[in-house]
């Protein structure tokens, strides 16, 4: 039975969260559809751009994206701390990028005088705002109710578009961040749809590598308060290193060279490469070292959460 996604959050645990959404009834996100012969390319664009903009308008950092022919991966953080330091003026702007809001809002905007009892009205408003505007779950409402309308407009159609509610796994430490960002990048790679990360296309990498400029993308930095905690030209390594393993099909072989940050992070080469290579991946509601994981169930109010001989495998604690 799904569990409600406050028992599968945990802000205080971690900001980071891995998320995917899968369409139903086969249809197509993107790509070719060989039996009608219609072309939905054009909608991989759709969705960069609406994560995009819900990135500038959320309180949240995109780390890593990659859009597949029927679903999408994002590995996102959430920053909540930073929207409890915005103006109301500035929550009120943010949400009627996406919404239209009521006249009483535009209103207040206008600088037109109101009464007692529309100020109090106003001053709801932007308290639920404020906390959407941290909130994961409204994130990815934002990101796909549009795209299902625009997508059955399109096919002509009414009902369902998405597989039910998003599947979202927490990434409970920077190895976990780390792990999962690769293998998102490298879903192109593992789908035999791209031989290399830079020609990955609709995919995080191949932003960091083509357009490193445009600040879409959460920045990598040694600080972990500034951004993703490890460096670029190690993350690139990594990644370029695990694609070459999943192409030849070694899971069992480690390369002479290994990529600086597994020696600086204590992971373990084989399990990496053997998580990264997996064809069907289990998802788990979080990811991380088994302390980190029994931390999150106690603060989910659970007794335990699942992933902890993967967490055990991936990052082994001194007895």
């Amino acid at each position: 039975m799904p569990q409600p996604r406050k028992r599968q959050v945990s802000i205080e645990d971690t900001p980071y969260y891995h998320c995917i959404s899968r369409c139903v009834r086969r249809a197509f996100l993107c790509g070719k559809d060989a039996h009608t012969g219609f072309d939905f390319e054009h909608r991989r664009q759709w969705i960069i751009d609406r994560i995009k903009l819900l990135c500038r308008v959320f309180s949240v950092d995109l780390c890593a994206y990659a859009i597949m022919s029927n679903h999408y991966h994002i590995v996102v953080k959430i920053n909540a701390d930073d929207v409890t330091q915005w103006s109301a003026e500035e929550v009120a702007k943010r949400w009627l990028q996406i919404f239209s809001g009521p006249l009483l809002m535009h209103r207040y905007l206008a600088g037109v005088e109101l009464t007692s009892g529309e100020l109090k009205c106003v001053d709801d408003l932007i308290a639920t705002w404020r906390e959407r505007l941290a909130d994961l779950s409204w994130f990815m409402r934002c990101i796909n109710e549009p795209i299902a309308r625009m997508a059955n407009a399109e096919d002509h159609c009414t009902g369902r578009f998405w597989e039910g509610r998003f599947k979202s796994q927490a990434l409970l430490d920077a190895r976990a961040v780390l792990a999962c960002m690769a293998y998102v990048d490298l879903n192109p790679i593992r789908a035999a749809i791209a031989r290399t990360p830079e020609e990955s296309d609709y995919t995080s990498i191949q932003e960091r590598l083509r357009h490193p400029e445009n600040g879409c993308l959460a920045p990598f930095t040694e600080q972990a308060d500034d951004g993703i905690p490890f460096s670029l030209a190690d993350y690139l390594e990594l990644v370029d290193w695990g694609g070459r393993e999943i192409k030849r099909n070694k899971h069992g072989y480690i390369p002479a060279h290994v990529p600086p940050i597994l020696a600086r992070l204590r992971m373990s080469a084989l399990p990496v490469v053997e998580y990264l290579g997996k064809a069907a991946q289990t998802t788990f509601c979080a990811l991380g070292s088994v302390s980190r994981l029994r931390a999150f169930a106690h603060s989910l109010g659970k007794c335990f959460v699942k992933g902890q001989v993967l967490g055990n495998q991936l990052w082994p604690e001194k007895a």
